[in-house]
């Protein structure tokens, strides 16, 4: 006979401590406040509906308030013979008010009603959290691209120098990234806004309860529609994940591009001292470390998220403790990861700068403004754009083979192309030849939508600023919601309370 074959009453030893004392504590130091919430939320509709008297209900009240003071004074540890939290108030209820009186409480929800409302008042908390986070990087963002509107750096594709823009038209392509990531995020929220009371245990109830009572006292948008997925659902936590892994993922992009553009070689990116850490054996290097760190961080989050969706892969389609109180936990370490990579990128930032010396170098030795050089010989030379494209390309090779620039010899080289293959002299001037290849002329006829022009920039600028007011509104008037929400449950449970000091029947 071996030791586990002396115990026969639930729960095994092994099991407590492995399953049940972990639950216990991720919900006593996660969800307490939300069950609280439930509880009163509840209580005050059960009376409202008239399945509580009002003796009962001002004393059930009583009873709550005397229970949850006796767990904010005392550390409640677990104990088996209470397999979870919340049998611990139950009891505790029931020790205050009498067990008859105490289990009226219950009337008309169960666990898994309740598990699932806890779990969604506080993935609302932690994804309000990190929208918030989330618009101030993008307010950062704004404000940079606004203010670097007008300088150039140099765009790389595969690697390579491409065409010069301006820092402020790349800032602004990140933030409009991260304002679509935004969308997906509220997008999300809105599937988490919904109240799965009065589901019950899967098929709500014979008691005639009032489900949007108890999810406007909670401050949710509205309760869950169908009470089956309101328990076996998981989408409202795929899709949170989903949206915040492709946060991370996008930022993630642009923190390499930040690795890129302060190495030696490119070098158009100053990273202040204070963002630096120096090598403890190469006093040359200055290593812009918390770019790493942000990478880092990124992948991580990446990570955390992916966990949780990757644990609902074949689940089935019903109530099930994979999406239940480990794993809501598990998922907040994604938030937190995600909130210390914003908070660091949009220090980075603001904090950055542009080396405007290594951009005109970079420009000088890549030749980057000749596409602006063919577009100018296919308007006032007539060509075709074919034919200008192999024209400036003959030139290009000829300046960097001189060891030359394209502002500075290069209208010599575009004089021998342009005749060799048209066999007439280019009508071009050394004075015009030498706008038409400036990066400031390149990137100031770029005014289509969306382009890095003055007028263009401005017009992208306006559509940015308006959502991401809209998107500060929005959450205004959920956070607005909830605590209306707040001062209506507490008003009408203190007025449950209150009638039992009053004498009231």
């Amino acid at each position: 006979m071996t030791d586990s074959d002396d115990q026969v009453e639930f729960p095994n030893r092994v099991y407590a401590q492995t399953v049940l004392k972990p639950l216990f504590e991720d919900t006593r130091n996660n969800f307490l406040p939300a069950l609280c919430r439930v509880n009163r939320a509840h209580c005050v509709m059960l009376a409202n509906c008239n399945l509580l008297s009002a003796d009962q209900a001002s004393k059930v009240a009583s009873g709550l308030i005397r229970v949850e003071q006796d767990l904010k004074e005392k550390t409640v540890a677990y104990d088996p013979k209470q397999e979870d939290l919340f049998f611990v108030i139950e009891t505790r209820l029931s020790e205050a008010i009498g067990p008859d009186l105490a289990g009226r409480l219950h009337t008309g929800r169960s666990r898994n009603d309740m598990d699932h409302t806890i779990f969604r008042l506080e993935l609302l908390n932690h994804i309000d959290h990190l929208a918030a986070s989330a618009i101030r990087l993008a307010e950062t963002l704004y404000l940079k691209s606004v203010r670097e509107a007008r300088t150039i750096v140099v765009a790389y594709t595969h690697g390579q120098p491409a065409q010069p823009t301006t820092f402020g038209h790349y800032i602004a392509g990140a933030l409009e990234v991260l304002l679509r990531d935004i969308t997906r995020l509220l997008a999300a929220r809105q599937d988490v806004d919904r109240s799965p009371m009065g589901a019950a245990a899967i098929t709500t109830t014979g008691f005639e309860i009032d489900r949007q009572k108890v999810s406007d006292l909670l401050g949710f948008a509205a309760p869950t529609e169908n009470s089956y997925v309101s328990i076996a659902g998981v989408d409202y936590l795929t899709a949170t994940y989903s949206s915040l892994k492709l946060l991370l993922l996008h930022l993630g992009r642009t923190v390499q591009d930040m690795q890129f553009w302060t190495s030696l070689e490119v070098a158009q990116l100053h990273v202040p001292d204070d963002l630096v850490q120096i090598s403890s054996i190469m006093p040359q290097k200055r290593n812009p470390v918390p770019i790493e760190h942000m990478r880092l961080l990124a992948s991580r989050g990446m990570g955390e998220a992916e966990t949780i969706i990757s644990t609902m892969h074949n689940t089935p389609f019903t109530d099930m403790n994979d999406s239940e109180g480990t794993m809501q936990v598990t998922g907040y370490r994604a938030f937190e990861t995600a909130e210390r990579v914003m908070a660091l990128l949009s220090t980075f930032v603001e904090k950055c700068s542009i080396k405007t010396d290594m951009v005109a170098q970079n420009i000088d030795r890549s030749c980057i403004t000749i596409t602006e050089l063919a577009d100018t010989l296919v308007r006032d030379e007539g060509l075709s754009f074919r034919e200008a494209h192999e024209i400036c390309g003959d030139v290009a090779r000829q300046v960097l083979a001189s060891g030359g620039t394209l502002q500075g010899n290069g209208h010599t080289f575009l004089a021998k192309a342009f005749s060799a293959r048209m066999s007439r002299p280019v009508n071009m001037t050394a004075q015009a030849y030498a706008q038409v290849v400036s990066p400031e002329h390149f990137v100031a006829v770029r005014e289509r939508p969306g382009g890095p022009g003055p007028m263009a920039m401005q017009a992208s600028s306006a559509v940015y600023r308006e959502t991401i007011d809209g998107f500060t509104q929005h959450l205004n008037a959920a956070q607005n919601r909830k605590t209306e929400a707040d001062e209506k449950l507490r008003t009408a449970f203190a007025e449950l309370h209150q009638a039992e000091h009053q004498g009231k029947p």
